[in-house]
């Protein structure tokens, strides 16, 4: 179902969460969807006003050319929280912006299924609504855009910039969702089985097996340390629903064509994975999600130019991993900024 968006003013968010106190609203023009675009504040000490370089300040690293702003789409059956990523990108010169889009975090609405969407080109509407909000929110003047996604984001993300070239500058994915497990036999397997499920009953719910072991590794309410909002990040996420699994495969079998995305691409994965059906010590140190083997082969079909960084001890969202490892992710982050993005 195709929809177009609308924003409304700025104000208060409405999670309780205090890591995202502002945000303005992305609504579907039509009754089902909404979208939240969450922006946090300067670092203190910085100029409140968007894209205003302080003088004065010689650890503000913006200048007085282009405004350079990000755009951060979240996972499956997740949010944007994390305030310390916000407070990295806004140290390198650049607003943030953080996309809660439509069945997720602040954007659910009561009677929708969480997570559900049955074409993931149904996000496209959101999302440049949400970039006409970044652009407009700074006044006269053009935009230098990076788009940021982790997981399904990260696949939405690449899928929006080959359908939106010369809009983004920059792509970083964060353990982005490019192919399903072992290979593409796999996903070809897979959709034999789903898609008639799909084009008869879209919302059924798939009987898989339910697993909370990256949950457990990162939130402090387990073994983690992050505070997680239980109704916006559920510790076995929302049930899985045939159309929706059906989008991400036909996703995955458009990147495995070929996205000839032309702005560079950052992909940033863990070393190894370990997604056994049992807890085990490892899941602490290794993406306990996706195939990082698999995903870091299946980059190189999103563009002409990718890099590709293997992080020794990182999470499924390298940037929740152990302090040690996310400040090593941070560093490799901001020396590719420096190279692409200067």
């Amino acid at each position: 179902m195709p929809w177009s968006g609308r924003a409304t003013s700025w104000g208060r968010a409405s999670s309780p969460a205090p890591s995202t106190p502002w945000a303005r609203t992305v609504s579907a023009a039509g009754p089902r969807w909404s979208a939240s675009l969450p922006r946090t504040p300067p670092l203190p000490g910085r100029p409140d006003a968007p894209g205003a370089p302080d003088p004065q300040d010689p650890q503000d690293v913006r200048s007085a050319g282009p405004r350079r702003a990000v755009l951060f789409l979240h996972g499956w059956s997740d949010y944007f929280f994390n305030v310390e990523l916000a407070q990295f990108w806004d140290a390198q010169g650049f607003e943030f912006f953080a996309l809660d889009m439509h069945n997720h975090g602040r954007s659910l609405q009561p009677g929708i299924p969480g997570g559900y969407v049955a074409d993931l080109g149904n996000y496209d509407a959101e999302i440049g609504t949400a970039v006409g909000m970044i652009a407009e929110s700074g006044g006269a003047g053009n935009v230098q855009l990076a788009l940021m996604g982790h997981s399904t984001g990260g696949l939405v993300a690449a899928l929006w910039a080959s359908r939106n070239p010369g809009t983004a500058s920059q792509l970083v994915l964060n353990s982005p969702w490019l192919e399903m497990h072992g290979s593409a036999l796999v996903r070809r397997a897979a959709w034999t089985m789903v898609e008639p499920i799909a084009r008869l009953r879209p919302e059924a719910v798939l009987r898989l097996p339910e697993r909370g072991f990256y949950w457990r590794s990162i939130s402090n309410a387990a073994e983690g340390e992050w505070t997680l909002d239980a109704a916006y990040r559920p510790p076995l996420a929302f049930p899985v629903r045939a159309a929706w699994l059906s989008a991400i495969l036909a996703g995955q079998a458009r990147v495995a064509r070929g996205l000839g995305i032309g702005v560079p691409i950052l992909v940033l994965l863990s070393a190894a994975s370990e997604n056994g059906m049992v807890w085990n010590e490892e899941m602490r140190r290794t993406d306990a999600v996706l195939d990082v083997n698999t995903i870091a082969g299946r980059a190189m079909s999103l563009g002409r130019s990718v890099t590709v960084e293997r992080i020794d001890g990182a999470l499924h969202d390298v940037f929740l991993s152990g302090a040690d490892v996310r400040a090593d992710a941070y560093g490799r982050l901001a020396r590719w900024l420096r190279g692409y993005a200067a």
